[in-house]
């Protein structure tokens, strides 16, 4: 009875991993999509000051728990499915958003901090080299953290087909089973 528990406490937290990094690729997916190219159009001291309200904005619980959430759920997902057939998908998934988490906050937090520190739009002497400073490697990182957790999505929803056929076999009764040797 234990290992059913176990089990399908598995199955729900490496679920809880699947839409809490479904939800992160999403986010970083719209602003490659549409947020970063719309606002693009926008003149410099528009840009810059959408961007600081748009970085402050996200200081919130309900992303914090989405991006914080999508590392740990896969990691306990991993311990717990460790020596099953999903293992190593969902392994392979935290190793992949682990780069993609790396670089949010080494790269697009910092440039985001530092636009932030750029102070007042209305009062930058020069908004286009601040923009300039920002923008282009903002939009490439953020293409790469998107298709890095893009990618750590397919992974964990792999590990959740092979841990559904897992569960399946385990629930067959022996007699079905084909006999050793058989063909």
């Amino acid at each position: 009875m234990t290992n059913q528990r176990g089990q399908g406490s598995a199955g729900a937290v490496l679920g809880a991993a699947i839409v809490a990094m479904g939800l992160i690729s999403g986010t970083f997916y719209i602003f490659s999509c549409g947020v970063m190219p719309g606002l693009g159009r926008s003149d410099d001291r528009v840009f810059i000051e959408v961007m600081q309200n748009m970085n402050d904005a996200f200081n919130n619980p309900v992303f914090f728990a989405s991006f914080i959430g999508a590392l740990l759920f896969t990691a306990v997902s991993a311990w717990q499915l460790r020596g099953t057939g999903s293992y190593r998908w969902v392994l392979a998934a935290l190793v992949v958003y682990l780069v993609a988490f790396a670089i949010t906050s080494v790269v697009n937090v910092p440039l985001n901090d530092e636009l932030a520190d750029a102070g007042d739009p209305a009062k930058i002497a020069d908004p286009a080299a601040v923009r300039d400073k920002f923008e282009d490697t903002w939009l490439a990182w953020n293409v790469v953290r998107t298709l890095l957790s893009t990618v750590a999505v397919g992974l964990l929803a792999r590990a959740l087909v092979l841990r559904g056929r897992d569960s399946k076999a385990a629930r067959r009764p022996e007699h079905s089973a084909p006999a050793a040797g058989s063909i």
